[in-house]
């Protein structure tokens, strides 16, 4: 069963760069383009992980992240912003809530994008213990 994902951004072309970049994975990705419509999507889904902006219109990532960790099972989330500086004492206010979240700058290439989904999703790379095979 794939993994579904959510990536919310008001800004199209920061959605289409998460799309591009996990085209080839096997996850299903959704956007949304605000607070308000990330909210009716978990509503009506359940997603394995969220991208979240900071800094969008009516609805800003910090009070979208508050409505979304009332879910159950609260997803995790995954904060991309460039505006983390701007949103800092409300991003501790919230993690001094009990609010659990990531934070990345933007811009993320693909791999980046790529090795946070691995990381939240597919868990940390398997130990070789004998090293055969692995790298040294």
């Amino acid at each position: 069963m794939p993994k579904h994902i959510l990536v919310v951004d008001d800004n199209r072309y920061a959605q289409l760069a998460f799309v591009y970049a996990l085209k080839e994975t096997g996850y299903e990705v959704d956007t949304a383009s605000s607070g308000k419509e990330a909210l009716e999507k978990v509503e009506a889904k359940q997603y394995d992980l969220i991208f979240l902006d900071l800094k969008m219109p009516e609805m800003d990532g910090v009070d979208t992240l508050r409505h979304l960790q009332k879910v159950r099972p609260a997803p995790p989330v995954y904060i991309v912003t460039a505006y983390k500086d701007e949103f800092m004492q409300r991003l501790r206010a919230a993690a001094q809530d009990g609010l659990a979240f990531q934070i990345a700058a933007k811009p993320l290439d693909d791999e980046q994008i790529r090795a946070v989904i691995r990381g939240v999703l597919e868990g940390p790379e398997p130990e070789n213990p004998g090293g055969a095979g692995g790298q040294p």
